[in-house]
């Protein structure tokens, strides 16, 4: 009996210990469907945000910057693919990144970075997300970091600039920083248009970085647009290398030369010497990036003679036949003498140019209102702004005087008293190549030729063109600016540099002119800035680059020589100016 006593009392109590356990399993189970409740329907937005947190990432696709192309689609600027190394240095010390240096030795040395300057930049701050080790690191150089496989070290996608024509169009086409942003020449005038925009979408990644859904478009962005220039690179490299061969010779500060379109007012080159390598950015030098053909000024001296010439043609105080008495070969204006280098008695207009008479000159500016001669120059473009857009670009200088004495009306004349660019200087021998037709200066290739202003009448700047081929035939200041085949229309100028108080003993030496002159197509202007030696003259310094850049360009742009037919007519027009020159 006291057996199934004990046995019942124990059948019992099993039903009341599994009342409890479900019980408690239930109160459990209801507990979790309250809480899993209360997250997902009264207060999912915290977890929703902690997760976010850790998985939502905005990610941005890379823009390439833009080409720069020369008129026949030569590059000029391109970018190629570069990688930037950096640190985590919170990811490093977790990943215990330091336990072998030999691993930061080889990134050291392949980085050409002391070891020890490495490691204090990671470990300096541990907390720190974010340290550039080394920027535009080529593309070898990432992968053999990549297999280093130091912890917390990582690799980030971002371009180069690269410049082909390396210093041969340096100035013109400028350079872009570290971050890729242009800050010279064309590079920085036209930053906005080279550079995109990248478009920029909201990601959900995994633990391991990858990607694994695609969610809204946070920014639509821009593709980045080419540049093609008016540049021809033939003629540039050609205008650079015999500027450069110049300024050697005869040891020169620097130089300069542009080459216009006279049909369209493209510039097809603009160099200057000094250069710079635009892919080596150690040590650059301050003066050696200035596009001087555009910043630079000074007083451009008797290259200006021809238009003082167009300005008495037009304001009619002097014919195109007429004669001009420069005997005893000097005047005195002013209490002040003007002379040429000889007596050369009556000299019609042409022999003047030829010959460049200051005696001759100053009584042609001196038989017109001085306000002629003036607005003459500021027509052509002296003084203003020339429509190329460039930073850095200067107007030169004119001054606007109520009352001028005689001397400053002669000095004019000859160039003295204002000053000038190379560009302006090309650019008004291009108006008279032109038919007195002044265009505006580009620097981008047109699809057609722009609407010019006729700043002086077609038979004056003809007139003009024809008085000026003597200058380099014989008897002629500029011998050796003659182009066999190509007759020239130019000047030569030789202008003395203003100090404190006056005058010193550098000077300037320029030619300009325009070929060929039965057809005109191109304009150049080359100067020559403080030449040393015995040469100094714009004949000597700068008239043997100015032939040898205009012949070969002349040829590269398929210009057929003058023909024997239109030789004649040219001489018989030269003729008829009773042109006296002996």
């Amino acid at each position: 009996m006291a057996r199934q006593a004990k046995r019942k009392l124990n059948h019992e109590l099993i039903p009341w210990r599994l009342y409890v356990v479900v019980g408690f399993v239930l109160l459990l189970f209801c507990s979790l469907i309250a809480r899993a409740a209360y997250i997902q329907i009264i207060e999912p937005d915290k977890l929703r945000h902690e997760s976010d947190m850790r998985t939502l990432r905005t990610t941005s696709n890379q823009v390439q910057r833009g080409l720069i192309t020369d008129r026949n689609g030569d590059m000029l600027a391109v970018s190629v693919p570069v990688r930037a190394v950096w640190a985590d240095p919170k990811h490093a010390h977790d990943q215990n990144a330091f336990k072998d240096m030999r691993r930061w030795q080889a990134l050291a040395d392949v980085l050409q970075e002391p070891v020890d300057e490495l490691v204090r930049k990671v470990k300096g701050n541990p907390k720190k997300r974010f340290v550039y080790l080394k920027r535009q690191v080529t593309p070898a150089v990432a992968d053999y970091i990549q297999q280093l496989k130091i912890g917390g070290i990582y690799l980030k996608s971002e371009s180069r600039r690269y410049y082909p024509s390396g210093e041969i169009a340096a100035q013109l086409i400028g350079i872009t920083n570290i971050d890729d942003v242009g800050i010279e020449g064309i590079e920085n005038t036209y930053n906005t248009w080279l550079t995109g925009t990248p478009s920029k979408q909201k990601v959900r990644k995994s633990r391991d970085g990858s990607v694994v859904e695609r969610l809204d478009m946070v920014q639509e962005g821009e593709s980045s647009n080419d540049l093609v220039l008016s540049i021809d690179q033939r003629i540039q490299q050609l205008a650079y290398r015999e500027l450069k061969r110049a300024t050697e010779m005869y040891q020169a500060t620097s130089g300069s030369v542009v080459v216009i379109d006279v049909l369209t007012g493209e510039v097809l080159a603009m160099a200057n010497t000094p250069s710079y390598n635009p892919n080596s950015r150690d040590n650059l030098q301050t003066h050696r990036m200035r596009n001087r053909a555009l910043t630079d000024t000074f007083e451009p001296g008797s290259t200006v003679k021809p238009f003082v010439v167009a300005a008495a043609l037009e304001a009619g105080t002097v014919k195109a036949n007429e004669l001009i008495q420069t005997s005893p070969g000097w005047m005195r204006i002013g209490g002040r003498q003007v002379r040429d280098s000889n007596n050369y008695g009556e000299m019609s207009l042409a022999k003047i140019l030829v010959k460049s008479s200051n005696v001759g000159i100053s009584k042609l500016a001196l038989s017109m209102p001085v306000q002629q001669l003036l607005g003459t120059y500021q027509s052509m473009g002296l003084g203003n702004y020339s429509g190329i857009n460039l930073t850095g670009e200067s107007a030169g200088l004119i001054h606007d005087r109520n009352r001028w004495s005689d001397f400053e009306r002669a000095t004019l004349s000859f160039g003295y008293g204002f000053t000038a660019t190379p560009l302006q200087i090309a650019r008004m021998y291009a108006t008279l190549g032109s038919g007195g037709v002044l265009y505006p200066v580009s620097i981008l290739k047109l699809k057609q030729a722009p609407k010019g202003e006729q700043v002086i009448s077609t038979q004056v700047a003809k007139d003009v063109m024809q008085m000026l081929v003597g200058v380099t035939e014989l008897g002629g200041t500029a011998r050796q600016a003659h182009i066999d085949g190509y007759p020239v229309a130019g000047k030569t100028g030789t202008s003395r540099k203003a100090v404190a108080g006056g005058y010193g003993d550098d000077y300037v030496g320029l030619f300009a002119g325009v070929a060929p002159v039965h057809k005109p197509r191109l304009a150049i202007s080359v100067v020559i800035n403080e030449p040393k030696g015995d040469k100094y003259y714009g004949g000597d310094v700068a008239g043997p680059a100015f032939a040898k850049i205009m012949s070969g360009a002349l040829q590269m742009l398929n210009v057929e020589p003058i023909s024997e037919r239109e030789a004649i007519h040219l001489a018989t027009a030269q003729g008829a100016q009773h042109d006296v020159i002996k």
